[in-house]
């Protein structure tokens, strides 16, 4: 998944239907502000870490009673870990850079069916360059190489917590 714009994203497509073109775009999603917005609404996770570039993400579907986890694996290489964002799905959930949000699929958009239900996002980052094996001779990731982000989707029920509304998926290290 690639951003030229800085930041990955989750989100309802049903809730940025009336985005067509850039003009539409901007009132949106073009500060932070706006993106808080529709973080705070359900309609949008932030896979952010302000840097534009290609990443591996890897999406994981839990259920009532059988949790989506990080793997043994993964959590021996996760870096860090971002608290609960909210999804409110529709049925479906898009997975794109945020210049890709909109009411048209882009070409590199993951589209994927979501009962509709209310769900709890939690984002993984992963240091996959750590694990041995996880580079070729010419640097590229192997076959084997872990994602860059997991993202644990699990269903949120009724429970009324404190969701994570920040635009910057993790918080910065004290120190």
């Amino acid at each position: 998944m690639a951003t030229d714009a800085g930041m990955l994203a989750l989100w309802d497509p049903q809730r940025f239907s009336d985005i067509v073109d850039y003009d539409t775009w901007d009132p949106q999603l073009g500060e932070d502000e706006d993106v808080e917005r529709h973080i705070r609404a359900g309609a949008f996770v932030p896979i952010n870490i302000r840097c534009d570039g290609a990443f591996g993400v890897l999406v994981r579907i839990g259920a009532v009673g059988r949790p989506a986890e990080l793997t043994e694996q993964e959590g021996r290489y996760c870096l860090a870990t971002s608290d609960a964002y909210l999804l409110h799905s529709s049925g479906q959930a898009w997975l794109s850079g945020i210049e890709a949000v909109g009411a048209e699929a882009w070409s590199e958009t993951v589209q994927f069916d979501l009962p509709a239900a209310r769900y709890s996002v939690v984002i993984h980052l992963i240091a996959w360059e750590d694990e041995p094996g996880s580079h070729n001779e010419d640097g590229t990731p192997s076959k084997t190489a872990l994602p860059d982000f997991v993202a644990l989707i699990n269903p949120a029920g009724s429970a009324r917590g404190n969701f994570r509304s920040a635009v910057a998926t993790f918080d910065r290290p004290e120190g």
